[in-house]
C-alpha cells in the first residue's frame, strides 16, 4: 500500500477536525457530552496547528493513500532531548485495519529519534474503542507505565505508554 505522509499545506483548515470526527464517530454517539467536549479540543487543535504552521503545524502531518485523505498524526518535541509526545492521531473508518496507523506511528518515532528524542510518550484511554490503539502502541515497542482516572471522569482509565528509542530512529522493539 502506498502511504504517503504530507504537511497542513495538502489539505485545509477544519481537516484535522474532520479526521477526528469522523475516526471517533461511535465514540461521540454512545457519550455524546463527554465526546462532544473533546470534539471542542479537537476544533481548537485544529485552528492552532493551521494557525501555527511553524511549531504545532510543522509537528503535524496528513496520511494519504492513493491520493485519498486517510488520516493524520502529530508530535510534541518540547521536552527533547528526553521526552517526545505522540499527540492526536487517527485513521479514518474506511481505511483502518491496514497497517496506516502503525506506518503513522513509525513515521512519529523517526521524526522524534531525528530530533535527538530519546523516549517516547503516549496516551490513551481503556476503553473497548481504544484497544486496537493500544494493541498497535505494544506492537510498536511502548510498555504500559502508568493507569489512572482520567481527569474528572473516574470511571474511565487514562493509560500511559513510553517507547525508548534508538539512534536510528526506530524503536527497540521493532
Amino acid at each position: 500500500m502506498d502511504v504517503q505522509f504530507t504537511t497542513l499545506c495538502e489539505a485545509r483548515p477544519g481537516d484535522l477536525a474532520s479526521l477526528l470526527e469522523r475516526a471517533y464517530a461511535p465514540l461521540l454517539e454512545n457519550d455524546r457530552r463527554f465526546w462532544s467536549e473533546q470534539r471542542i479540543q479537537w476544533h481548537r487543535f485544529d485552528a492552532s496547528a493551521f494557525g501555527q504552521p511553524d511549531t504545532v503545524g510543522a509537528c503535524t502531518f496528513f496520511t494519504w493513500v492513493a491520493g485519498h485523505l486517510a488520516g493524520f498524526a502529530s508530535y510534541d518535541p518540547r521536552s527533547a532531548p528526553d521526552v517526545g509526545i505522540l499527540g492526536h492521531n487517527c485513521v479514518v473508518p474506511e481505511f483502518q485495519r491496514r497497517g496506516i496507523g502503525a506506518a503513522q506511528i513509525r513515521e512519529v518515532l523517526r521524526r522524534l529519534c531525528a530530533l535527538g528524542i530519546r523516549r517516547a510518550r503516549v496516551l490513551t484511554l481503556d476503553l473497548p474503542f481504544f484497544a486496537p490503539a493500544r494493541r498497535m502502541y505494544v506492537s510498536a515497542g511502548f510498555s504500559e507505565t502508568t493507569r489512572g482516572p482520567y481527569p474528572n471522569r473516574p470511571h474511565m482509565t487514562l493509560i500511559e505508554y513510553e517507547c525508548p528509542l534508538d539512534a536510528l530512529g526506530d524503536s527497540h522493539a521493532s
